[in-house]
C-alpha cells in the first residue's frame, strides 16, 4: 500500500471511526482506491453505491477542509459516479 492510500485511509477513518452506512469509493488519480462502508476504510478497488474520483491534491485537500466537496464538484475536480444522495450526505460529514 503507498503512502497516499495509507494517508486517505487515515483521514477518512478519523473523519468516519464508526464507517458509513453504504459504500463510497474513492479513485485517487494513478495513486489507487479506498472503500469507506460500515465496516470501515480499506483499500480497495470493488464496486461501490458512488465513486468519487479526483487527483490527490484535490482529495487532500477535501480531506484537510482547505476545500469543499461540493466545490470541487462544481469545479470539475471531483466526479461523482452513481447514488448522487449518497456523496452529498458523505459531503456534508466531510465538511
Amino acid at each position: 500500500m503507498n503512502e497516499i492510500i495509507k494517508t486517505a485511509i487515515q483521514a477518512l477513518e478519523e473523519k468516519l471511526p464508526n464507517g458509513f452506512d453504504g459504500s463510497v469509493k474513492f479513485e485517487i488519480e494513478n495513486e489507487g482506491s479506498v472503500i469507506v462502508n460500515e465496516n470501515g476504510c480499506s483499500e480497495s478497488s470493488d464496486d461501490a453505491d458512488c465513486t468519487l474520483s479526483a487527483d490527490k491534491e484535490t482529495f487532500q485537500d477535501i480531506m484537510s477542509g482547505e476545500l469543499n466537496s461540493t466545490a470541487a464538484f462544481m469545479q470539475g475536480k471531483l466526479k461523482v459516479d452513481g447514488d448522487m444522495g449518497m456523496a452529498m450526505r458523505l459531503a456534508s460529514i466531510l465538511a
